[in-house]
């Protein structure tokens, strides 16, 4: 009962992150880094999360790595294509922002190595580990992904829909091969690392405001 507790906890804490975020009253950073580290911690302490049950925890590592330099350069291209469209590029725009006034070993640190780590241990260590003993590993992949792509369509971000649509379904996947969290947590790791470092066309794509068309 404890565990399910926490796992209505999480996802909702996700939800509420989310829409405080929206609604301006919390960085992004400081929601996502506290309710992801909190979720990835609390789900260590059951004891629940396996790494590699099912596959050798180096090949696990190894190809978890793999799949997020593809699932890298997958992204790129596609953020590169979509920037065209005036909509998606003011949502992508909103993202860089949101990294204003942190350094990137700063940044680095709070999302790859807290929040990244702390989503798998949670979505893809105990939540998808909890519901494949109930229902096995594919309905539970399933049914995971479903529920991480609703809480954050809370974002109201087209990119962080998108990613949770796509990327959701490559870590749920992973987590699916191996039973366990290691690969997802090495995919995500790297992904996110390789998405601060080296952004889709840079950090911004649009020119200062004193090379701007007057009246533009």
């Amino acid at each position: 009962m404890l565990i399910v507790v926490l796992m209505v906890a999480g996802g909702a804490g996700v939800l509420l992150a989310w829409r405080l975020v929206v609604a301006g009253r919390i960085s992004v950073w400081l929601a996502m880094g506290t309710v992801s580290g909190a979720a990835g911690l609390a789900s260590l302490a059951t004891g629940r999360v396996s790494l590699s049950p099912k596959v050798f925890w180096g090949w696990s590592a190894f190809a978890g790595a793999g799949a997020g330099v593809l699932l890298y350069l997958a992204t790129a291209v596609f953020v590169l294509i979509v920037r065209r469209a005036p909509v998606f590029d003011r949502h992508v725009e909103e993202i860089y922002d949101q990294r204003k006034g942190r350094s990137l070993p700063e940044a680095l640190g709070l999302a790859a190595f807290i929040v990244a780590p702390g989503e798998e241990l949670f979505w893809r260590g105990l939540f998808q580990g909890r519901l494949a003993s109930a229902m096995g590993w594919p309905g539970a992949a399933a049914l995971t992904w479903g529920i991480y792509i609703v809480v954050n369509a809370a974002s109201e971000s087209l990119p962080i829909l998108l990613g949770a649509v796509v990327s959701g379904a490559v870590w749920g996947g992973l987590a699916l091969w191996t039973h366990g969290v290691l690969a997802s947590l090495a995919c995500h790791t790297v992904w996110t690392g390789l998405m601060l470092v080296f952004p889709p066309g840079g950090s911004s794509r649009r020119p200062p405001a004193s090379e701007e068309t007057p009246g533009s």
